[in-house]
């Protein structure tokens, strides 16, 4: 695995399945610079081809900061097409992260703001400490959010809500964001790491090509009417049912033993 300079990417040693990507700039709250979204952009192309990987964590070093969004002292002065030009790299890497082809977990161990709550929005499930806080303040410095925001937080949210957020630009308190679904949970901070993990080995324990129909079954079929949506499930269905691994987990199942998936 190829060593970054704003990220840690790190194989977990009891299930070879997860993997954790540590965005690394404590001393900046972990702001999003132009060489982090390339680090995330080159770690995430190489990860999707890895042949053990089930499960992908994203979370942060420190206590204090998840990602408080991009780098503004970076920006300071950028001219237009200097700053399309890393927003482009921002928008390909958070693509990689909304289509990577297994779940995709953000672990929020501190403030998300702006990038950083799109982040996290662009993952699948979402688990917080307890002082974590989450909030898109772009309208406060004259933009919007622009990597997924204004989509993905109505999508996750009631709609009038999320409104509420991105006129006001203020923070949510993880309770809140736990109750109205954006968190899929809030542990202790002393819980916090082993009890994602504990949740990533569950899930990168089950069959490879049943996580990846899934993810596809959800993703797309929410897009569409429920006839069309039904259609995509019972496609992505057929994709195991017809596999050899469907037939390993029957086996394994009778034969009181751990299946021994193929991802075939």
């Amino acid at each position: 695995m190829e060593t970054y300079e704003t990220i840690l990417v790190k194989q977990d040693e009891e299930l070879k399945g997860v993997y954790t990507i540590t965005l690394n700039r404590p001393n900046s709250m972990n702001a999003m610079n132009t060489q982090m979204g390339l680090d995330l952009l080159n770690s995430l192309q190489e990860l999707k081809e890895d042949e053990e990987i089930r499960v992908l964590i994203i979370t942060a070093s420190g206590e204090k900061s998840f990602c408080v969004g991009a780098d503004l002292k970076e920006r300071n002065g950028m001219t237009n097409h200097q700053w399309k030009k890393q927003h482009d790299i921002f928008e390909n890497a958070f693509k990689e992260i909304r289509d990577f082809p297994y779940p995709v977990i953000a672990a929020i161990n501190g403030y998300a703001l702006g990038g950083g709550l799109e982040m996290a929005l662009s993952c699948d499930l979402r688990y917080s400490v307890p002082h974590a806080k989450l909030g898109l303040p772009e309208a406060k410095i004259g933009i919007i959010p622009g990597v997924g925001g204004t989509q993905n937080l109505p999508r996750a949210i009631p709609v009038g809500i999320a409104k509420e957020y991105l006129f006001r630009g203020n923070q949510m308190e993880s309770e809140r964001a736990k109750e109205l679904g954006l968190l899929n949970d809030v542990f202790s901070k002393e819980a916090f790491e082993g009890s994602v993990l504990q949740i990533a080995r569950e899930i990168a324990a089950n069959a490879p090509l049943s996580l990846k129909a899934l993810k596809e079954s959800v993703n797309n079929g929410l897009q569409t009417d429920i006839h069309t949506a039904l259609t995509i499930e019972l496609s992505n269905y057929y994709k195991t049912a017809n596999s050899e691994d469907r037939q390993e987990g029957i086996l394994a199942f009778n034969e009181k033993r751990k299946p021994n998936w193929k991802n075939k």
